[in-house]
């Protein structure tokens, strides 16, 4: 069993659009981004007590940690955490594909060792998870998780590492008022019963929950996630509106509530910063409290938006 256990996170710091090239309008999320922008965020986060960031070799194939790299040079290592992923559908050809991109990782973010390292997407899990147990034993990688993995899945995963003295010690799925399938299947549950912090990405849904996007104001065109979202935006009104009312009650932003309903719901959400005034809502949500009426509202309300937000890179939940 690993030696230290996982340090708590209430909200981890999302790097996914730091893969953008920075110009604006360019990239998955069309995030206009400077070195200086980025230093700011990290300044604001490292001062407000969150720690832990999340990264992965697909973000901008490798720009994303190359940037993160970079940025968190100004503080010592033990400031901080890292979470960055093997993705298997990247993998090389090499006799061991994990080590490998788990070198490229290390050498990009400028450390050596990993706090949390993920299996990205399942593609063979029987034969991807074992190349994580040399890693935990080398020292290089502190704790595995997986990602985007369904319940039968996780418990494979987690009865390979078990054989060797280790175990699944964190879930990375999406999760969201709009997506809510690792709830459904069971896993935000297991999770719970389990001990394991469950992760949820895209809880802001790429920035459509935060009340800032409409159809008149959509999001930044030529990006992926405006082909996504934007058609979405009319569907959504009613629920961002809502956000918006809870919000104004506590003093706080839609994103803030929308942040809040996932801390409600046991999980540590994965929040994309890319403003530094983006910590300052985290802050918020983190002090918020959501009645169980508020929740079951929200939840009516996304319900009633009948959209659909699952990934073209994920599979269903439910088997």
């Amino acid at each position: 069993m690993t030696i230290d256990n996982l340090k708590p996170a209430t909200v981890a710091l999302g790097t996914w659009a730091w893969g953008d090239s920075g110009e604006s309008g360019a990239g998955y999320f069309g995030s206009s981004l400077t070195q200086a922008g980025l230093e700011k965020i990290a300044d604001t986060a490292h001062a407000a007590g969150f720690t832990l960031w999340d990264t992965a070799v697909v973000y901008g194939m490798g720009r994303s940690e190359t940037v993160l790299g970079q940025v968190l040079k100004r503080f010592p290592r033990s400031d901080y955490q890292l979470s960055t992923k093997f993705t298997p559908q990247a993998a090389g050809t090499g006799d061991d594909p994990v080590a490998d991109m788990l070198e490229r990782s290390l050498a990009r973010l400028g450390t050596d060792y990993i706090d949390i390292y993920w299996i990205h997407n399942p593609a063979d899990v029987a034969r991807w998870t074992p190349h994580l147990i040399p890693l935990l034993k080398s020292g290089k990688v502190k704790h595995v998780g997986v990602s985007n993995h369904n319940l039968t899945q996780i418990k494979l995963a987690d009865r390979i590492l078990g054989e060797a003295g280790f175990r699944v010690e964190a879930i990375q799925n999406h999760y969201s008022l709009l997506y809510r399938s690792s709830e459904d299947a069971g896993i935000v549950d297991y999770c719970r019963n389990h001990g394991i912090p469950f992760f949820a990405y895209m809880v802001l849904e790429q920035g459509a929950l935060s009340g800032k996007y409409s159809p008149e104001n959509p999001l930044p065109e030529g990006s992926n996630r405006a082909e996504t979202y934007n058609g979405m935006l009319p569907q959504l009104k009613a629920l961002t509106d809502k956000l918006a009312s809870i919000g104004q009650s506590q003093g706080a932003a839609a994103p803030d509530v929308a942040t809040a309903w996932a801390i409600a719901k046991g999980t540590t959400p994965i929040i994309g910063v890319t403003k530094a005034n983006y910590i300052d809502g985290l802050v918020r949500a983190t002090q918020m409290t959501l009645s169980s009426d508020d929740i079951a509202e929200l939840e009516a309300l996304a319900d009633a938006a009948k959209v659909n937000t699952r990934g073209w890179w994920e599979k269903e939940m439910q088997v």
